[in-house]
């Protein structure tokens, strides 16, 4: 995997939807065959999936990344509310109409898992499957629950920290290579990560505002060159496009109630990482009562970043699921 050239992004022009105006999308794409969109997560960037780019185009699809809205060279709109499921998986539905594609799978890690789930939903012509990387097909919880979980103390509890414009930017902005060093590691085990989050005797996720203190305890899962390719482009950027995702949780909630509700009638795959504190496996197990056709994978001891950890077996997990349903 290391001769392996990451391909070049082209600016993709996406035509308004709605009240919406145009945007523009990096995309970065390989080989030919049905295909399969990578939607990525926060703070991530296309380019997190680059192991996985090449073996789904060895295996004869066409694999296709956009560094979506908010990221990199892409558009980032100026509001809050340029970023919620309506606008985001509007981008997908754009950038296939731009690429002349019918229909996709739709693969999503983190928050891009969020967007890959709504796909079949909102936009159920264009959808032809599903995989949900650590990221089941659920209702995100309203953050009045999260902030409940911290008893009201919003910087305990990342997502809550993160629902003021400007308040996480103003901390994070000047970090972005503590931040992805910290980040961009082995996890540690479910109980002694418990033990790192009740340190303080309250209950403690938001890594983002004391990165300081988060110890590099664990192995990184990057090399030194894809370690600055994150940290170059969040230096340009800063974090304000893909933290106001987070900021239209109740918004998405309001405007389409039936995401992780309705069930789900198209192939689906859930890959599941055992050690992912974010997303563990557990938020996963309502998923065979909402989804008809469904195949699930857990990945040992891997975390929350497991396509980079674990590449080859996220690999041989989607491949051979898009081998036996679309070929």
């Amino acid at each position: 995997m290391s001769s392996y050239k990451w391909p070049q992004g082209r600016s993709v022009k996406i035509a308004p939807r709605g009240n919406q105006p145009s945007v523009n999308l990096t995309v970065h794409e390989t080989g030919d065959g049905p295909a399969v969109v990578f939607c990525h997560g926060f703070p991530e960037q296309a380019f997190s999936w680059r192991h996985q780019l090449p073996a789904v185009a060895a295996a004869g699809f066409h694999a296709i990344a956009p560094d979506q809205r908010g990221y990199a060279d892409s558009s980032a709109p100026p509001a809050v509310t340029d970023y919620g499921l309506t606008e985001l998986t509007g981008d997908m539905a754009g950038m296939l109409d731009a690429l002349k594609i019918d229909r996709a799978i739709f693969v999503g890690h983190d928050w891009g898992g969020f967007v890959a789930w709504a796909m079949p939903l909102l936009y159920p012509e264009r959808t032809a499957g599903v995989v949900g990387v650590c990221t089941p097909y659920m209702a995100i919880p309203p953050t009045a629950v999260m902030r409940a979980m911290v008893n009201g103390k919003d910087e305990r509890m990342y997502i809550v920290w993160f629902q003021e414009p400007g308040r996480a930017e103003s901390v994070m902005d000047s970090k972005a290579r503590l931040i992805f060093d910290r980040l961009m590691r082995a996890p540690l085990s479910p109980e002694e990560s418990t033990k790192r989050m009740m340190a303080s005797g309250e209950l403690d996720m938001n890594p983002f505002r004391h990165i300081e203190e988060l110890k590099p305890e664990t192995a990184t899962i990057v090399t030194a060159e894809e370690l600055d390719t994150y940290v170059h482009a969040f230096e340009k950027t800063g974090f304000r496009g893909g933290i106001n995702w987070y900021r239209n949780i109740d918004r998405n909630l309001r405007e389409h109630p039936e995401i992780g509700v309705a069930k789900l009638d198209l192939p689906c795959l859930m890959i599941t990482a055992e050690w992912d504190g974010a997303l563990p496996p557990r938020m996963a197990a309502g998923m065979p009562a909402l989804c008809s056709d469904l195949e699930m994978h857990n990945i040992e001891r891997a975390g929350h970043w497991v396509q980079q950890e674990f590449p080859d077996e996220v690999n041989r997990t989607i491949v051979d699921w898009l081998k036996r349903r679309f070929k």
